[in-house]
C-alpha cells in the first residue's frame, strides 16, 4: 500500500488485510496482532487508519484489546463467518466489506463528502510548525486546543456552556464510552434507551453488563410520555441514552416540549442522561433544542465522534461532562490514550477556522439530495411493499414492510445477489422490529442503486 496512492477508504483495505490475517491464524489460542504503529508502517497508512480498522474488528468481536499489551485475535473469531454459525450483525459487517458487494446497510455520512484531505494537509502544515521533539508523548485527556474548540462549539449561552477541562477525548467512541460508564459507576446497572437504537450503543451497554429497557419511538420519533413516566416509577433506572437531535436509524425528532418533560422526570429521579450527539449536526432543518438545554448539568454526559462528519481519518470519540470530573480524569489517566497531538490540532483547526461549518452545510445538502433520490426510487419500485417516512436528517430510511416479512430472510436472499441490507432486529437487544430495515442513502451512487432497490423489492415480494 503506497501512501501516495491512499484513498479516502484506506481503512477498508487495512480491514481486508486484517481479515485475511485473522482467517489464516490458528484457531486454537489467542494470537497477538501487529501494533497500530507497526501495521501503519507495514502498509504505508496513518496510525489513525489502522486504529479505525482495529476498532471495527473489535466491535465485531473478532479481536480484543488488552491494556498495555496490544490487540489479540479472539480465538473463536479466526474461522470465516457463515450464516449458520454467526450472529446477524457479524454477517452484515463481514459481507458488507466483501469486494463487489453493494452495502445498502452503510452508516457513514462522510462517505458522500469527507474532510480527510483538508485534515491531512493541515496535519502536514502543523507538523512543520511543531517539531516532533517538542510534541508531548501523549495527552490522556486530549489535546488542549481540540478540547477548547469542542467546549466553545457546544456552548450556547451563559446558562448552557462548557469549559475545556470538561471535555475528554479518546481513541474512538467505544473507548470513551467504556471509560465513562466505569467512571460514573454505571456498569451492571439498568438503562433506558430509545428503540430502535444504534447497534453500537446496544453493544456498548451489553459489554458493560448493563441491562437495557427499550422504549419504542412512534413514526414521528416520540415516546408515549405516560408510558415513560410509569416505567421510571416502576424500574430502578440509572441511565438514559437518548439522541440529541435526529434518532438513528429512524430519522425522527423529539419535540422540544417532550424533551423538557423527559429531562424533568430524569432529574427528579437522579438518572444520568447520556446524550448521543453522533448525528446532532446532521439535522436538515434549523438546529432544534437538545436535551442538554433542559437536563440537570450535574447528571449530563454528551458523547460523539468525528468520523461521521470528517471521515475515517478522524476516528476519535469524545465526551463532555460537568459532573464527576475527578472520576473521569482518574480513569482517563489510567486508560492512557496515546493519540497524535498533531492530528488533534488539525481537527481543532477545522473547528476554529469555521471550515467545519462550511463542510456541514454542504454535507447536509448532499444528504438531503441523496435522501430525495432514494425516496423517489422507493416510491417507484415498492410503494405497496413498505411505508416510507421521510427522515428529518441523518443517513438512512427506517422502512416498515406493509405485511409481516422477516427481514432476516430477505437479507439472506439478497446476499446471493451481493447486496447487503441491515434488518431491523439489529437495532434491538430483544429482537424487536423484525419487519423493518435500515436503508442508507450514503452509498456509492456510481453504482446502479435503482437496480438494487428493484432487487430489494423483488426479494420482499418473494418472501413468504
Amino acid at each position: 500500500m503506497n501512501s501516495g496512492k491512499k484513498t479516502t477508504f484506506a481503512y477498508q483495505a487495512v480491514y481486508r488485510y486484517l481479515i485475511e490475517l485473522i482467517e489464516a491464524s490458528p484457531a486454537d489460542g489467542a494470537r497477538k496482532l501487529p501494533s497500530l504503529r507497526q501495521l501503519a508502517q507495514r502498509l504505508g497508512v496513518s496510525v489513525s487508519t489502522t486504529k479505525y480498522a482495529y476498532a471495527l474488528l473489535e466491535d465485531e468481536g473478532r479481536i480484543q484489546s488488552k491494556p498495555k499489551l496490544g490487540y489479540f485475535i479472539t480465538p473463536s473469531a479466526a474461522p470465516a463467518l457463515t450464516q449458520a454459525s454467526s450472529p446477524l450483525l457479524d454477517q452484515v459487517f463481514a459481507n458488507a466489506r466483501q469486494p463487489g458487494t453493494l452495502a445498502l446497510s452503510s452508516d457513514a455520512p462522510a462517505m458522500l463528502l469527507s474532510l480527510e484531505q483538508p485534515l491531512l494537509m493541515l496535519e502536514r502544515e502543523l507538523a512543520r510548525q511543531y517539531p516532533r521533539s517538542l510534541a508531548p508523548l501523549y495527552l490522556p485527556l486530549g489535546e488542549p486546543e481540540l478540547r477548547a474548540a469542542l467546549a466553545e462549539r457546544c456552548s450556547r449561552s451563559t446558562e448552557h456552556y462548557w469549559q475545556a477541562d470538561q471535555v475528554y477525548i479518546g481513541s474512538d467512541l467505544h473507548s470513551v464510552l467504556e471509560v465513562a460508564l466505569n467512571a460514573l459507576d454505571l456498569a451492571g446497572t439498568l438503562a433506558l434507551v430509545e428503540s430502535p437504537c444504534s447497534w453500537a450503543i446496544l453493544r456498548q451497554l451489553q459489554a458493560a453488563n448493563i441491562r437495557v429497557i427499550e422504549l419504542p419511538l412512534n413514526v414521528e420519533g416520540r415516546f408515549d410520555l405516560a408510558a415513560l413516566s410509569a416505567l421510571l416509577q416502576r424500574e430502578p433506572i440509572r441511565l438514559a441514552v437518548l439522541s440529541s437531535t435526529v434518532n438513528s436509524p429512524q430519522g425522527g425528532i423529539m419535540p422540544a416540549q417532550d424533551k423538557q418533560q423527559i429531562c424533568t422526570q430524569l432529574t427528579q429521579r437522579g438518572i444520568w442522561l447520556f446524550e448521543n450527539d453522533t448525528y446532532g449536526e446532521l439535522y436538515f432543518g434549523p438546529q432544534p433544542a437538545r436535551y442538554r438545554d433542559y437536563a440537570d448539568p450535574q447528571k449530563l454526559l454528551v458523547f460523539s465522534t468525528f468520523d461521521k462528519v470528517i471521515g475515517s481519518e478522524a476516528p476519535y470519540g469524545y465526551v463532555l461532562c460537568r459532573g464527576a470530573g475527578a472520576q473521569l480524569q482518574r480513569l482517563f489517566l489510567e486508560r492512557g490514550f496515546r493519540l497524535s497531538p498533531i492530528r488533534q490540532k488539525a481537527i481543532a483547526k477545522l473547528f476554529t477556522s469555521k471550515r467545519i461549518d462550511t463542510h456541514l452545510k454542504a454535507l447536509r445538502a448532499l444528504l438531503l439530495e441523496r435522501m430525495m433520490q432514494l425516496k423517489a426510487l422507493l416510491h417507484t419500485h415498492g410503494d405497496d411493499l413498505w411505508r416510507v417516512v421521510e427522515p428529518h436528517g441523518g443517513a438512512s430510511f427506517w422502512l416498515e414492510a406493509t405485511r409481516p416479512v422477516e427481514m432476516r430472510q430477505v437479507f439472506e436472499h439478497l446476499l446471493n445477489q451481493r447486496i447487503v441490507i441491515a434488518p431491523g432486529e439489529l437495532f434491538s437487544q430483544h429482537g424487536a422490529w423484525p419487519h423493518h430495515l435500515r436503508l442508507s442513502y450514503t452509498l456509492d451512487w456510481s453504482k446502479d442503486i435503482a437496480q438494487a432497490v428493484k432487487q430489494l423489492a423483488q426479494a420482499l415480494r418473494q418472501s413468504p
